[in-house]
């Protein structure tokens, strides 16, 4: 039997275990867009538990562990990853709910419930993902029950079957077959499960990893300049990366004299062979782009890009002492009210002046939790508040909110910026929140949008291989066509979502693109496009991607 002590300390060390090989997760991802990677939602959801577990002590039943963990799963869930983990771990706490001690039958008891949850969050339901590798592994369950009641025989006939089945996913969805990859979340899932039954099985609690040594350029002054400057913000993204460099590399200090002019706290290192960069800027692709005149990537490690001011934020919440919980709702002053999750100083702006009363920062790579949401739902002053998520990857933690508020939360659909726009530019205050849901779905689901930005990742796309760093065109969330050139992604990608009936195009052009240039664009998009179209601009200050089009 399981008690809850050891419950605890299996999800304790089964969040250290995948925050130590989460890079091993992400690096599954096959999609080369930017994204909020698997490895990391996952960490971040589980990590979420860490603190909650640490004060349960040794004689609380494996219901009361059950059921922590996984409201702070709820919480903490990230990404459509992040999400399904916290309703698998919900299965627990649903089917632990009477247990003092767990066995075999309660365990796969409780794994169906999880699945059951799982797949009915899901619109879609896909076969070969996490939801395969965690139906399986419960049927699984289900039947070593009838034939053990040893945990650890239990525990481990799941895993097995787990990584069995995760071995199918590769064959089970083309994408992962071209790749030659399993499915990330399926991985991240088998991490989990097996670092929980190593502790079942009488191990010690997995032990973070130290950071990896550096023994590239001069690692300890890097470090030191770096650290100089941790207490001021001025620029958005921390950007570092390493480059190899180039036979015929030109000046290193031309590197550094352009990253000043983009940024601050700008630290070059450089050797025989290698160069390092660090630098704070709100142009990372621009310090990116610059660095291809003097090397090449290296693949280990790769660039890093963060947000600062998210990351404070980040700090900021982690101090909050549980106490501190004794957060004050907003008074439910007003009918309707509406949260957006968007990021990049002109599409907050936008979203507040079309009646946003609270936003979320977050997009594309940047999920935020379902607290997050939570939180902005609950400091809305309104009986009823509309929800915009604004990314296929945000849907399900906003949804995730709506049982967990005080109040009434439609979570609209809004897979881009520009639908969520239209969406809010449909509300009508007279109206009823049912027909405002109708009117507002029926809106934002005529907006085409197109989306350009960079190639996270090296993939392949209906046969044609794409290389890290290539212009990528969207077209309604789904991959369009590669590109060199920003502007002539943009111009073929315009024309193509423009229909008969097309009468506005607006462009939102990123913090990598300069309003001059944009407004150039602008110039030539026009006078390619039918003279009844008119083309708006309009600075977004969007991280990762160049522009973002909306057609109506």
């Amino acid at each position: 039997m399981i008690k809850g002590s050891m419950l605890r300390d299996a999800i304790i060390s089964a969040a250290i275990t995948i925050n130590n090989r989460k890079r091993e997760v992400d690096e599954l991802n096959v999609y080369p867009v930017p994204d909020g990677d698997t490895g990391t939602n996952m960490s971040m959801t589980i990590e979420n538990s860490i603190a909650v577990l640490k004060r349960i002590g040794d004689d609380v039943p494996v219901s009361e562990v059950a059921k922590a963990a996984a409201s702070a799963f709820l919480r903490g869930a990230r990404g459509n990853s992040g999400v399904i983990l916290s309703l698998i771990f919900r299965g627990f706490s649903k089917g632990l709910a009477q247990c003092t001690e767990a066995g075999c039958e309660d365990f796969a008891n409780a794994l169906s419930l999880g699945v059951e949850a799982a797949y009915k969050a899901v619109m879609k339901p896909t076969e070969g993902t996490i939801l395969t590798v965690v139906r399986m592994a419960a049927e699984k369950a289900k039947e070593t029950a009838l034939s053990t009641n040893d945990t650890v025989i239990f525990w481990n006939a799941v895993c097995n079957e787990a990584e069995d089945t995760l071995a199918k996913t590769t064959e089970m969805l083309p994408q992962l077959k071209k790749a030659g990859v399993v499915d990330a979340g399926g991985m991240g899932l088998l991490i989990i499960f097996r670092a929980m039954t190593d502790v079942f099985e009488g191990k010690e609690i997995a032990k973070p990893a130290e950071p990896a040594a550096d023994n590239s350029g001069d690692s300890d002054s890097f470090r030191t300049a770096v650290s100089e400057y941790d207490e001021e913000i001025n620029y958005t993204y921390c950007t570092e990366f390493m480059l190899e460099k180039k036979k015929d590399c030109p000046d290193i200090f031309m590197l550094r004299a352009y990253l000043e002019t983009i940024g601050d706290c700008v630290v070059v290192v450089d050797d025989e062979e290698i160069i390092k960069v660090h630098v704070h800027t709100d142009n990372p692709g621009k310090a990116l782009q610059k660095g291809l005149e003097f090397g090449w990537f290296i693949n280990d490690p790769k660039p890093k890009i963060e947000n600062m001011r998210i990351q404070h934020q980040n700090k900021v919440k982690e101090a909050r002492t549980a106490e501190e919980e004794g957060f004050t709702p907003a008074e439910q002053e007003k009918e309707f009210g509406f949260v957006a999750v968007a990021a990049g100083h002109g599409i907050e702006a936008m979203f507040t002046d079309l009646g946003a009363d609270a936003i979320v920062q977050g997009g594309q790579t940047m999920n935020p939790s379902t607290d997050d949401i939570l939180r902005a739902i609950m400091q809305t002053p309104a009986k009823t508040v509309f929800v915009l998520p604004n990314n296929k990857n945000i849907i399900m933690a906003a949804e995730q909110a709506v049982r967990l508020a005080d109040r009434k939360v439609c979570v609209l659909q809004t897979r881009t910026i520009p639908q969520g726009i239209s969406a809010m530019l449909a509300f009508d205050e007279t109206q009823s929140l049912s027909d405002n849901r109708i009117n507002m779905t029926k809106a934002f689901e005529k907006v085409s949008t197109g989306l350009v930005t960079f190639a996270a990742r090296d993939s392949e796309f209906e046969g044609k291989q794409i290389k890290e760093g290539e212009i990528l065109a969207l077209e309604n969330g789904k991959l369009s066509f590669t590109e060199k050139d920003i502007n002539k992604a943009v111009i073929k990608l315009t024309k193509k979502l423009a229909k008969g009936d097309t009468s506005y195009v607006t462009l939102i052009h990123g913090a990598d693109v300069t309003a001059e240039n944009a407004e150039e664009l602008v110039e030539i998009l026009q006078s390619k496009l039918s003279s009844k179209i008119d083309v708006m601009l309009i600075d977004g200050g969007q991280p990762v991607y160049y522009y973002i089009i909306s057609v109506e």
